[in-house]
Formats: C-alpha cells, sequence, structure tokens
C-alpha cells in the first residue's frame, strides 16, 4: 500500500493528505508493521473524519482540532456507525493524535478519555463439529467437473483444514511460503499481527497434502516461493478465498454469512470444548492477551457441561 496516497472522495476535501497523516501511515507501515487490514481501517478512519470535517466544521487541519469538534463528530457518527465501528474509528483517530501530540505536531489528543456508548457484545460464531466435517469436504464437490479437479481440491481443502484445524487467519494462510514448512515435524512457522512469529502444529494428512502440493502441482518449489497460487502461479489472495468459501458452505448447506475468520472461531471453541488449555489456545491463536482468548470460555459448552458432569455430585 502506497501510504503516500489518500484519495478523498469529494472536491471539497483537501487534494493532498496533510503531512503528518502520510508521516502517520509511513510508521504503522514501516515501524509497526501492521497488516494491511489494519492498515486499511485506520486508513479509512482518517478519510472519514477528514471527510467530515471538510463537510461539517470550519477547522479543516486535522491537527488542528479541539476537544469539541471531536465530541461533535462523536455525536453524529453515531447516527451512521455501529459502536463496535465506532470505537474501533475512534480507536485510530486517538492513535493518530497520539502520534502527532508525541513529535509536537499536535498540543493535545482531542479524542483522549471521550466516552463512548458501550459496545454491544455478541459471542463468536462457529461450526459445530459435523458442520466443520461437512465443510472440509466441499472442496472436492466444488471441483469435481474441473479439468484440474486434483489439483484444485487439494490446494482449497488444504486452504480450509489450516483455518480450521490449525487457526490460522486468512491473511496468515495466502502469506505462507515453502520456507515456512517443517513437514517432517508436522508444523509450520506462522508471521501473524505485528510480524509477530508463531508456530503451529498441523494434522498428518494436512502435512501429507501439502508434500503432495508441492511435488506434484508447485510450479515453484523453492523457499521464497508461495504455497498457494492461482493456475498461473501468482500468489492467491484473501478475497479469494474468502469468496471460495462461499461455494463450499453453499455447496455443504452451511450459513452464507460465514467467514474464514469464523472457521478460525470454529478452532478455538472445538479445542476448549475437548479439554485444551486456555494458555496453549492463546499460544496457537497467536493472542497478545488472555483476555482476548477467553471470549472462547463462553461458547465451550461441551466443556462446561463436561466439566459439570465431572465435578458435580448430583451430575
Amino acid at each position: 500500500m502506497d501510504t503516500t496516497e489518500i484519495e478523498l472522495e469529494t472536491k471539497s476535501e483537501p487534494e493532498n493528505p496533510e503531512l503528518e497523516v502520510v508521516r502517520f501511515l509511513d510508521h504503522l507501515t514501516l515501524e509497526r508493521r501492521l497488516s494491511a487490514h489494519t492498515l486499511r481501517n485506520y486508513k479509512g478512519a482518517l478519510q472519514k473524519f477528514a471527510h467530515w470535517l471538510c463537510q461539517e466544521s470550519k477547522e479543516k487541519k486535522l491537527i488542528k482540532v479541539d476537544r469539541q469538534i471531536a465530541r461533535s463528530y462523536l455525536i453524529e457518527a453515531q447516527n451512521s456507525l455501529s459502536r463496535r465501528t465506532l470505537a474501533n474509528q475512534v480507536s485510530a483517530l486517538r492513535c493518530f493524535y497520539q502520534f502527532c501530540q508525541t513529535r509536537g505536531w499536535a498540543n493535545s489528543n482531542p479524542f483522549k478519555n471521550l466516552s463512548l456508548p458501550k459496545a454491544e457484545k455478541s459471542l463468536p460464531k462457529f461450526l459445530t463439529e459435523k458442520q466443520a466435517r461437512s465443510l472440509m469436504t466441499a472442496p472436492a464437490l466444488v471441483h469435481q467437473d474441473s479439468n484440474q479437479a486434483d489439483f484444485l481440491a487439494t490446494r482449497d481443502g488444504i486452504i480450509l483444514e489450516l483455518m480450521y484445524g490449525a487457526g490460522l487467519r486468512v491473511s496468515e494462510v495466502v502469506s505462507l511460503n515453502h520456507e515456512h514448512l517443517d513437514l517432517p515435524n508436522r508444523i509450520i512457522r506462522v508471521i501473524g499481527k505485528g510480524n509477530k512469529e508463531r508456530t503451529c502444529p498441523i494434522v498428518s494428512i494436512t502435512a501429507s497434502k501439502l508434500v503432495q502440493l508441492r511435488k506434484s502441482y508447485s510450479n515453484d518449489a523453492s523457499l521464497h516461493a508461495p504455497v498457494f497460487t492461482n493456475r498461473s502461479g501468482k500468489r492467491l489472495s484473501t478475497r479469494w478465498v474468502q469468496l471460495f468459501l462461499k461455494k463450499c458452505l453453499k455447496i455443504a448447506s452451511l450459513p452464507q454469512d460465514f467467514t474464514p475468520h469464523k472457521l478460525r472461531h470454529s478452532f478455538a471453541t472445538h479445542l476448549l470444548d475437548n479439554g485444551a488449555d486456555l494458555r496453549a489456545v492463546q499460544e496457537l491463536l497467536g493472542h497478545a492477551s488472555l483476555s482476548t482468548t477467553q471470549v472462547y470460555t463462553h461458547v465451550s459448552v461441551g466443556r462446561l457441561k463436561n466439566a459439570h458432569k465431572l465435578a458435580h455430585p448430583r451430575a
């Protein structure tokens, strides 16, 4: 992503981004090494706020914004954004102004300690174990009439298995190179959020399929080459995986609103249901904080029932 370009939507907005915005996005990209998805969110929050300033505020420069302007934006944004989206955008703006303040470009952080509407609490959605097994068979059915059925079913089956069987994010799956695979030991090295590295075990059948994919179907099996490519040998995109999952959900008669990230939810939930330690699940998911992982304890009904059955004298 070229952080020197922020296209604004209306003619009334400035033609070029403020220098502070450019430097902030460079900081996120080069120093903090945030994911492309997170960078888009930060950039979008700044764009939306800059657009609002040009339309609704007398002050047009971001670094001159005061607390009263920030509060006015917050009040108006509540009419068009969900509470969760609003919280994410305010977090991005707060981070921007903190960056500017520490460098002496802004006198204060107008979004610091602003009260936000309490975000709605929603539990993660996940597949049942039966549904997950059904989904894993879908790639072969999707490609059964293709002239490259063996290659496509192998490649796409592995992708689903890594998201559900190893808890990988879709961005982590498509970013895999052959150098990240240690197939004899059935582990893969994953570069996650914030460029943090973690090691994830994989099941033997997935390791065997990865060996087959590399030996039989990879145009380039060198260490730095991507594991998952299209027919032209180019790395698959996260968008491609999202669209392919929709096809698999349809053919497996599963809810169409299911996303790749919900396979990760299913991975964590099923581990906890079957007695996995919460700390171990945290490490497998690559969560920095245990509190992020603890949300899955609320949906692990099977584990709670089993604990009750084993521990309560009247169970």
